[in-house]
């Protein structure tokens, strides 16, 4: 809790000297890269969390993996290395995400599938989200074969289980019952 904590206000600080330099929407897209290219690479999310990697081999190997970034993202980067919380970097992203996200009226739409979504499919979930809540959404498609089929859609707070393993998990437990 503490350290999600801590990646607001990381996130709120760093949205907030992004607006003064006229670049959220640079910086929004340096956060996404951050965030896919840290959840895409378990060495990188290893060496990140690791206390044996000294706090300077975490910060050049940041730079040269983000180098293209602004030089918010890049003093963000150095500011969680010099205070040792550099393992919250996806974390702050992901938080800066949702902030600007927020401030635009948009939410995030996480829809968990056994196999990848289809343009079509995609498109009808944002849909039927917006007719929901009323917001535009971004979409997030998470894989997890071990649903089997259907779909899980989470939306903030709120959730719907529509997947194959949730119904068998609801048979099983009639079952157990009767």
């Amino acid at each position: 809790m503490a350290g999600s904590r801590a990646a607001i206000r990381y996130a709120k600080a760093t949205l907030a000297l992004a607006g003064e330099q006229d670049a959220v929407k640079a910086v929004y897209e340096d956060m996404d890269l951050i965030q896919n290219t840290v959840s895409a690479n378990r060495d990188l999310q290893l060496m990140l969390k690791s206390p044996v990697v000294k706090a300077e081999i975490k910060k050049t190997a940041l730079d040269e993996i983000f180098a293209g970034v602004q030089n918010i993202t890049r003093n963000l980067i150095r500011v969680l290395v010099e205070n040792n919380r550099v393992d919250a970097l996806s974390d702050v992203a992901g938080q800066y995400m949702a902030l600007y996200n927020q401030h635009h009226g948009k939410q995030q739409a996480v829809v968990t599938t056994a196999v990848p979504l289809s343009d079509r499919l995609k498109a009808g979930v944002l849909q039927k989200v917006k007719e929901l809540t009323g917001k535009e959404a971004i979409l997030k498609n998470v894989i997890d074969e071990s649903i089997i089929g259907g779909f899980i859609l989470r939306i903030g707070d709120l959730q719907y289980n529509a997947s194959v393993a949730q119904r068998f998990s609801d048979l099983k437990r009639k079952i157990s019952y009767n």
